[in-house]
């Protein structure tokens, strides 16, 4: 069961990670598309989306540390904790952007906590 909820975990760090890029370096190109945006509303909504980018960066980094942080008691916390800052910022996403963000980001998250509980 373990290994399932790291499956999990790996995957939503992933998904993260595009997140982030998608947010970033990625966002007046594949960004855009993928939020929908035309040129000239990018160019408007591009400084936020880079702050919402660095704040999934942190979310990423939580969830790395909790992969790599040598003492199982704190490497467990992090992902913990990451998982569920991801779990709640999906939500909130959903409740305020769109519903989708429910699937690609709190499902997921919610089933690694899940798994991990379980493990």
């Amino acid at each position: 069961m373990l290994l399932f909820a790291q499956a999990v975990t790996g995957l939503v760090l992933l998904i993260h990670v595009y997140i982030v890029l998608l947010e970033t370096v990625l966002f007046r190109t594949r960004g855009r598309r993928v939020f929908g945006l035309s040129a000239e509303k990018a160019e408007i909504v591009q400084p936020a989306m880079s702050n919402q980018g660095c704040y999934n960066g942190f979310l990423v980094a939580a969830l790395a540390l909790g992969f790599l942080h040598p003492d199982p008691a704190i490497a467990r916390a992090f992902t913990l904790f990451g998982l569920c800052c991801v779990a709640v910022a999906g939500l909130w996403g959903a409740a305020t952007v769109s519903r989708r963000i429910l699937f690609v980001q709190t499902v997921p998250a919610v089933i690694a906590l899940l798994l991990l509980q379980l493990a």
